[in-house]
């Protein structure tokens, strides 16, 4: 699943892979983050790489469809 994160005062978006059993898990991360209940957001990739986003300049955060969602081709 992919995560966009808007910063404010930044051009470009924070984009970050991750796996899709962690959604609820990562909900609640951006909640605490965006209320303040902690400073920085930690998100970590598919690959183990982790992503620091100081709470206090997240914009918007865009929570992408599951992997199991994704369908190739004209169908729908």
């Amino acid at each position: 699943m992919e995560i966009r994160i808007g910063m404010s005062q930044v051009g470009r978006e924070v984009v970050v892979d991750v796996d899709d059993a962690n959604r609820e898990e990562l909900k609640a991360a951006v909640g605490a983050a965006l209320s303040g209940a902690t400073d920085t957001l930690w998100i970590t990739d598919k690959k183990g790489r982790e992503v620091a986003v100081p709470g206090a300049k997240i914009a918007f955060v865009e929570f992408g469809s599951p992997e199991s969602a994704r369908k190739i081709g004209f169908g729908d």
